[in-house]
């Protein structure tokens, strides 16, 4: 099947992929005097006397906003707020359909994230929640730092949700080799959001139950080569983000940092590694190229330089690396539990339940299927669970 050709007939025949549908029919006089004038003004008040009531009375808890200004769109770059909206459809559509949560794309017509913060902010008051989409880096780090005081759980997925998936996949990755996660050294090459915020979680990992320390040894690459020390032309994320990676101030390119690494992450770009460099590594090194639609290495040729488990962004390889088991649980446990926040710990929490959902994982299997319908529940279960219990 030609996806691109199919899915612009899909788009065109059906208008848009979601629609907004009643609750309950309006046939009658008292019909409309119940949903509207006058027995509406009821719950109105009921709010105003106690504005928590909200989430019982209104959408407002089982809703969450899907924010994008287009700047950052799968592949295709920065294409607009417009070229967007299908997108983000898409992503709302998944929320229905994984979580039983409602998705509603917004999409901004302006690249100022002082404006982006300020609408968010405004318009809170009818959202459970705000998942961020497809907003370039750095901006996307100001913009979701400054959401994290109103009152309702705010994640830019492109992060968070990508950083979970992986975390889930390198859990059970490190079974399959035999080594313990904790004492891998991991090579991150891609220093945009998701790089980062892989990052970040792995240097945080601890969940008492798991008995799991943060992993020693981050490196992280840029175009550039080592974000290190020495470096005099890094902006202030990647300056930040020296706090939590390469103790020892190596320098070098990404094939310098190859060299005795047990774990290649790419967020990058196509081709950029070849067989003879995945040889370099650590014995059973874990490989996860995860560029799109073109891997940094594909499958086949990094199993010929010897790795042990391979996971792309690709639904037509195994171990796909796919947000979807992630974010819907996440926001759908945040829900639940009225999380005013999606804390390190839920991520973490969230990362621990995505990997058991492989009973039993293999160099083939180490993340569940993308359409695995039992992954939210379990997710948003251990998520609401870290708000009860925080």
């Amino acid at each position: 099947m030609d996806y691109f050709k199919e899915s612009v007939k899909l788009h065109e025949k059906l208008k848009g992929k979601i629609a907004l549908t009643n609750k309950v029919e309006v046939d009658s006089k008292d019909d409309l005097s119940l949903v509207y004038s006058p027995g509406v003004a009821e719950p109105c008040m009921e709010i105003n006397r106690n504005p928590e009531r909200v989430y019982d009375l209104t959408m407002k808890g089982n809703t969450v906003a899907v924010v994008s200004d287009g700047t950052a769109v799968l592949g295709l770059g920065n294409i607009g707020a417009k070229a967007a909206i299908p997108v983000m459809e898409g992503k709302a559509m998944l929320f229905k359909k994984f979580a039983g949560i409602n998705g509603i794309p917004i999409c901004l017509d302006t690249e100022d994230p002082e404006e982006i913060i300020r609408t968010v902010k405004l318009m809170a008051p009818v959202f459970g929640g705000i998942n961020l989409e497809d907003i370039s880096a750095p901006r996307c780090f100001q913009i979701e730092n400054a959401l994290q005081d109103i009152g309702i759980p705010v994640m830019h997925d492109d992060q968070h949700g990508t950083a979970v998936v992986v975390l889930a996949g390198l859990i059970n990755a490190a079974k399959v080799v035999g080594k313990n996660i904790e004492d891998l050294k991991i090579v991150i090459n891609g220093a945009g959001a998701a790089g980062n915020a892989i990052a970040r979680l792995l240097s945080c990992l601890s969940l008492d139950a798991d008995k799991c320390t943060p992993v020693k040894s981050i490196i992280m690459c840029d175009s550039k080569g080592i974000i290190s020390r020495d470096r005099t032309n890094l902006n202030s994320t990647k300056i930040d983000v020296l706090k939590f990676t390469n103790s020892q101030n190596l320098s070098g390119t990404l094939k310098d940092a190859l060299v005795g690494a047990d774990v290649f992450i790419g967020v990058s770009i196509a081709n950029l590694l070849d067989r003879n460099d995945i040889k370099t590594m650590a014995k059973n090194p874990i490989v996860f190229s995860l560029a799109n639609p073109i891997p940094e290495i594909m499958p086949d040729e990094a199993k010929a330089g010897g790795a042990a488990v391979v996971a792309t962004g690709r639904s037509d390889f195994n171990n796909q690396v796919n947000n979807v088991l992630a974010f819907p649980g996440i926001f759908k446990g945040a829900l639940a539990s009225k999380a005013p926040q999606i804390t390190p710990i839920m991520k973490l929490a969230a990362a621990f339940a995505i990997a058991g959902c492989v009973e039993n994982p293999t160099a083939e299997k180490v993340i569940p299927a993308a359409l695995n319908m039992t992954v939210a529940d379990k997710v948003a279960e251990a998520v609401a669970k870290c708000n009860v219990n925080s």
